[in-house]
């Protein structure tokens, strides 16, 4: 028992910080409770492998702070002065879903008035450029409703658009590209887009093989899973076995194809037992497109994106690892609370 008590103090250390204001951060409790619902023979090696994942995959508000901090002081966005960059920066507040914009623009706002004095809301009387800052773009649809509103509704005739967050998967950030120089043209404006990121994740399905996220290579021998793709319309996209991706994420192919399989198993039981998911909260995570879902095993300190498996996040019965926030309004005001007693 002592690796898997040490495997769980890791995992538990590493996502402390779990929506730390809400009271659902990771402890050893949860996290044995959690994976106590798959098979016992797979237990361990999913705590082993989650453990690794989540050391590159976790972003905790330090690593966000770090991150911030790291975007103040970016020479190729900001030249010599970024106090006078940024104050004539319109730091866009547009997003229609969630609360992760606000918070973010509220921890930045933070470094701007320890740097320079003065907050985001200060910022852009006369922009020179506009800023769409969030945590991580994964299909990129988001993103992509909230710059086409924005361009058909208040850009101006010609824009200089940054469009900056710690992650995005590759798929998802040329799929929004594209929307969004589509309702550009739509709207006869001239929007120039520059995207920016500290870890780009593949997801394409052209690179299936090489990709970032969760997809399987094979559909595994179990009757729920197999009901569920027969079900489908198209056979899903299997990987080649054999790669971890670009990023490291994954310890070992073998360890990949385990979370593979097992949380494809358990998202297939799971949409069994929780009949309050939608069509397109897929067994490996939220995807408008029929798959087995997208994939994603990004999780930052202030939530669980719908994109990432099933297991990771959904509940009642199923007991999440990650419990999401479902009122994003409460949650954010939490936030606001913890941030304005912290030396950011």
């Amino acid at each position: 028992m002592a690796e898997r008590d040490d495997l769980i103090a890791s995992i538990a250390a590493t996502t402390a910080d779990y929506r730390e204001a809400d009271g659902e951060a990771p402890t050893p409790e949860r996290i044995e409770r959690w994976v106590g619902q798959f098979d016992a023979a797979v237990q361990l090696p999913i705590l082993r492998e989650m453990d690794h994942v989540l050391k590159q995959t976790y972003f905790s508000r330090d690593g966000t702070r770090k991150f911030l901090a790291g975007l103040f002081q970016t020479e190729k966005l900001v030249g010599e002065d970024p106090c006078a960059f940024w104050k004539g920066v319109k730091f866009l507040d547009i997003q229609g879903g969630g609360a992760s914009q606000k918070e973010m623009l509220a921890l930045f706002s933070k470094v701007l008035e320890k740097q320079c004095g003065f907050e985001a809301a200060d910022c852009g009387a006369a922009p020179h450029a506009f800023v769409y800052l969030d945590d991580a773009i994964f299909t990129g649809n988001r993103v992509r409703r909230d710059l086409e509103t924005w361009i058909a509704e208040q850009a101006p005739a010609e824009a200089k658009v940054h469009v900056i967050t710690i992650a995005l998967h590759s798929g998802g950030q040329y799929y929004a590209n594209g929307k969004i120089k589509e309702a550009a043209k739509a709207a006869g404006k001239s929007i120039d887009l520059t995207w920016w990121r500290a870890i780009e994740l593949e997801d394409r399905r052209a690179h299936t093989t090489t990709s970032d996220v969760l997809r399987p290579v094979a559909i595994p021998d179990d009757e729920g899973v197999k009901a569920y793709v027969g079900a489908m319309r198209y056979q899903p996209n299997l990987r080649t076995a054999g790669h971890v991706g670009g990023n490291g994420i994954f310890s070992s192919d073998a360890g990949r194809q385990l979370l593979e399989s097992e949380f494809l198993k358990a998202g297939v039981r799971i949409r069994q037992m929780c009949p309050h998911l939608n069509q397109y909260q897929r067994p490996l995570g939220n995807m408008i497109l029929e798959t087995l879902g997208f994939g994603s095993l990004i999780v930052t300190f202030r939530n669980c994106p719908n994109n990432a498996p099933l297991a990771l996040w959904a509940g009642d019965p199923w007991y999440p690892l990650f419990p999401r926030t479902t009122n994003s309004d409460t949650s954010l005001r939490r936030f606001m609370a913890m941030l304005a007693q912290e030396d950011f």
